[in-house]
């Protein structure tokens, strides 16, 4: 041990530094949970406390009269449970599409290996870079008047989720971590007469739990707080999720049903992340993804 690592090691060995290094760790700790719960708190109590109170009281900690009924009627009168229901579908499909497309492509780049993977695969590394303001044009025209088979999408679902499976950064990640995986595996099966399906169903994805979590958590939290597109491609308000709705509540509705609803839509990702959260730090290991 050098001379500078023996001084450390003994000044941590002192009681007071143990004690200082404790209260900085929870000094950041502390800072670090204010910031992450201190906007849902302030939303959990904003939604609970009638609009004068809001505007008298912004600060106060606790309402004087709690309004938990504020959550029913957002639901009913301002429609949020239709919106979340339309959410639920509109996420489902994208989560299915995404994860089913950066599946097989992540595997036919990595595994299969084509002649032109390589060029492929850059095209597709390529659309990372073109900002996604810029496709909305194009995708509008292409989901009204679908190529070779002329169908208009729009205002259907399927607007939604069939462009939710062009996401490059997925496959991206579903590439690497297939490529991580062991090439004995494969030759194997292969040896074994498996076929490609069987290769991706039995072997690639029930190792991919990892990744695919990761996958399905990108899916999800994009498909839920996505407004542009949904607010193009949808005009029914009857279809329309969350994140239009509340949009277009903001002006019309009284704030504390519109922060009740702003409460109700923020709890379903936070759940998924709870849920989820084992795999997502695992596969973010894997694909070496930091940040």
């Amino acid at each position: 041990m050098t001379a500078p690592s023996t001084f450390i090691a003994l000044n941590r060995a002192r009681p007071a530094s143990r004690t200082a290094v404790r209260v900085v760790q929870a000094a950041v700790l502390l800072g670090l949970l204010l910031i992450g719960i201190g906007p849902l708190y302030w939303m959990v109590k904003g939604a609970i406390s009638n609009p004068t109170e809001l505007t008298t009281e912004p600060l106060a900690l606790w309402p004087d009269e709690p309004l938990f009924g504020n959550f029913s009627s957002a639901y009913t009168d301002l429609g949020v449970g239709r919106s979340l229901l339309n959410t639920v579908l509109i996420v489902g499909g994208c989560w299915f599409v995404q994860v089913f497309v950066s599946t097989t492509a992540g595997f036919a780049l990595s595994v299969l290996r084509p002649r032109f993977g390589n060029v492929v695969y850059g095209a597709i590394l390529a659309t990372m870079f073109v900002p996604y303001s810029v496709n909305m044009v194009s995708l509008f025209l292409t989901v009204t008047d679908v190529p070779l088979i002329h169908l208009n999408l729009g205002d259907t679902y399927w607007a939604i989720w069939l462009p939710a499976g062009t996401n490059a950064f997925t496959v991206l990640l579903a590439k690497q971590f297939f490529d991580a995986l062991p090439k004995e595996l494969f030759d194997a099966a292969r040896v074994d007469g498996a076929s490609t399906r069987q290769l991706l169903t039995k072997i690639v994805l029930p190792m991919s739990r990892p990744v695919l979590a990761v996958i399905s958590l990108l899916a999800v939290m994009h498909a839920w707080k996505d407004f542009i597109w949904p607010l193009v491609a949808l005009t029914d308000p009857a279809k329309q999720p969350i994140s239009v709705t509340l949009a277009q509540l903001a002006t019309q509705a009284p704030q504390d049903q519109l922060i009740a609803a702003m409460v109700m839509a923020v709890i379903p990702p936070v759940l998924v992340f709870v849920v989820c959260q084992k795999y997502i730090v695992s596969g973010l290991g894997f694909t070496g993804v930091k940040g």
